[in-house]
């Protein structure tokens, strides 16, 4: 089949830099060698629909006229003095170039796709001086441009001009706000829209589940919740994706849950959706027996899948599985892309691999910030001081900017390493990359101090703060005080958090430490009197251990467990063992005032210990056991290294 296709096209010079490599085919089909420098050319030509995939014209190409302008050419720069500064625009000014409502469209699209704000300005000032500066389809193309840019001010503001709004016009602003972390902005725009008489459609559904979803509660989405129901669209698979995804992030699992379940079709977003749901909450085995479903279900999974359960078994601490999940994921193709490679690097420090971290890290195929900061802080948390300085030292060397997350990295692992010089030399480095030091970075300076010693300094270092010092940063110099047995000051130091935080347990303990460090058993009877009149109870120590792909949790004296009795005589031989090759119980941790034989039983069944009992009962000899907890270690069992 032929089309007869007529071309009658007046070329500028400047036109041939836009042209198509289709451009030599035409003058090929043309049978022509050369153009003029300017002319008018009206040929005659037949094209077909055959493949055109071929470098070289064939007898019979089809060519539509609009090849002539690609995507790729439509931003092309003007070099000529005192012109726009796009080629397009410059050639339409010209007379060159017949402007016409789709070009604009596609020229503000262009500028959307790529994130090219100050062209999309350009475009837009052209559009004004055109006469199709009332177009409300281009008007709302400009307001989307500056809402996808991140220039929430400039989409407002043409927002706000526009002599006519509809469904499109309202939806592209609260998609915007929805965007850039604008929730409150996006919601407060839907009950104008309402009573506009407008219908909301499927997007705008989606957008408000979106900024109802960063609330701190499900308040919100209820109600947009109910507006999908009336409205018809709860039904709809993108907004049913958006209301698993808006309950989960509220933390309403249940709520998800039963959209979820009440979904009649589903899609890998709405998969995902509850997946991250249960990993964000720490619901790591919820996560992982989704994930299996998902498959049985012909549903393949995502890099959003693995990113999410890769989190959910760094939660958990279910190595195995995660590592099971890894090898899927590399059986299936997956690339180890930033965020999953950043998740993935993340489950293995946490789980105590940290050779397997390195890895991972040495396999991204991109790294970015957020790469870095992970693999900064999987050296910090394993206590890696030199290796965390040196990546950061790397990181800098390529040209990598840190932010206030890296030097928190690479402060802390500076506190634990004991390097003071660096620790402070890095503090002041947040300066020359204009990175404002937080609380947080506080308290990491105060407890490097600390840790060394220097308790007045860390004093004079908090006085001198420019920020009012919050129960966090005098906590870390009670931590400090304990540490070094420094009643008075810990005294000082606590006195100052009960006045900031009196409903943390942790100050409490940390003091009742300190007394009964001294044998001041009076005052940590006090200590546990004003924690029962102020209704502050600790937090109760678990313990987690990976067993043959399934996580086991203790806490401290546990008698729920069905081999209860087999932990208990497995740790007291344990415990007899490792005293015969000198191991003696800290048990100044112990804050009551009784004889030492009745402080070690105390201290016999802590939460750490029965994991650890349990795993050497069901692991074979040289087997590695890692176990998680909620809150530090004791010192007791901290200080024990068995070989198994």
């Amino acid at each position: 089949m032929y089309y007869h296709l007529e071309l009658a096209i007046e070329f500028h010079p400047a036109l041939f830099m836009l042209l198509s490599p289709r451009l030599d085919r035409l003058l090929l089909v043309c049978g022509c060698s050369s153009l003029p420098h300017y002319f008018t050319s009206a040929t005659t030509a037949f094209f077909t629909d055959s493949d055109t995939s071929s470098d070289e014209a064939q007898p019979g190409d089809q060519l539509d006229a609009s090849c002539i302008l690609q995507d790729k050419d439509l931003l092309r720069k003007s070099h000529d003095e005192g012109t726009t500064g796009l080629l397009v625009l410059d050639l339409i000014d010209r007379g060159s170039l017949e402007a016409d409502p789709t070009l604009y469209n596609k020229l503000l699209n262009r500028c959307t796709q790529l994130a090219k704000l100050k062209e999309g300005r350009i475009v837009h000032a052209h559009f004004l001086n055109s006469m199709f500066k009332h177009y409300l389809v281009i008007q709302n193309t400009i307001l989307n441009m500056y809402a996808k840019c991140g220039s929430l001010v400039e989409a407002r503001k043409v927002f706000d001009e526009m002599p006519t709004k509809d469904m499109v016009t309202w939806t592209a602003l609260i998609t915007g706000y929805s965007q850039n972390d604008r929730p409150q902005d996006a919601l407060v725009l839907f009950p104008q829209m309402l009573r506009l008489g407008l219908k909301p459609n499927h997007f705008t559904f989606s957008s408000l589940l979106k900024a109802a979803g960063a609330g701190p509660t499900d308040r919100d989405g209820r109600q947009i919740h109910a507006f999908c129901i009336k409205y018809g669209y709860d039904s709809n698979v993108y907004v049913g994706s958006s209301l698993v995804d808006m309950y989960a992030r509220c933390g309403h699992m249940n709520g998800a849950r039963f959209v979820f379940d009440g979904l009649v079709s589903k899609n890998e977003v709405s998969w995902n959706a509850l997946i991250a749901g249960h990993a964000r909450k720490g619901e790591g085995e919820d996560a992982l027996l989704l994930f299996w479903k998902m498959q049985r279900d012909d549903f393949k999974p995502t890099h959003f899948t693995y990113s999410s359960v890769f989190s959910a078994c760094a939660s958990t601490g279910a190595l195995e599985q995660g590592k099971w999940v890894h090898a899927h994921m590399i059986k299936l193709g997956g690339k180890l892309i930033a965020f999953v490679g950043n998740t993935l690097l993340d489950m293995y420090a946490k789980s105590g691999c940290i050779e397997d971290a390195r890895k991972v890290f040495d396999r991204l195929v991109k790294r970015d910030l957020v790469s870095w900061n992970s693999m900064l802080t999987a050296c910090a948390q394993h206590g890696l001081g030199k290796e965390t300085v040196d990546r950061f030292e790397e990181m800098l060397k390529i040209g990598i900017e840190p932010n206030a997350i890296t030097f928190l990295c690479v402060l802390t692992s500076c506190s634990h390493a004991g390097l003071l010089d660096k620790g402070q030399y890095y503090f002041e480095l947040m300066k020359k990359y204009k990175v404002e030091p937080e609380v947080a970075h506080y308290v990491t300076i105060v407890d490097l101090l600390g840790r060394a010693g220097l308790l007045d300094c860390a004093e004079r270092f908090i006085r001198e703060m420019p920020i009012e010092p919050t129960a966090a940063v005098w906590g870390a110099l009670l931590g400090a005080c304990r540490m070094h047995k420094n009643m008075e000051l810990g005294t000082y130091a606590a006195e100052r958090v009960f006045e900031l935080d009196p409903h943390d347990s942790g100050p409490h303990v940390l003091l009742s430490n300190i007394y009964a460090s001294a044998g001041r058993w009076c005052d940590v009877a006090k200590v546990r009197k004003m924690m029962k009149e102020s209704g502050v109870k600790k937090e109760p120590a678990c313990s987690w251990v990976e067993i043959e792909n399934a996580v086991h949790m203790f806490v401290a004296n546990d008698d729920a467990h069905p081999q209860r009795e087999e932990i208990h005589k497995m740790w007291e031989k344990t415990s007899a063992k490792i005293k015969e090759i000198g191991y003696v119980p800290d048990t100044s941790h112990v804050l009551l005032f009784v004889d030492q034989q009745d402080r070690e039983a105390k201290l016999q069944y802590h939460s750490e210990k029965l994991a650890l009992a349990f795993a050497l009962l069901k692991t074979p000899p040289g087997s590695t056991i890692r176990i998680k907890k909620n809150i530090r270690v004791c010192g007791t069992t901290g200080s024990i290294g068995i070989n198994t």
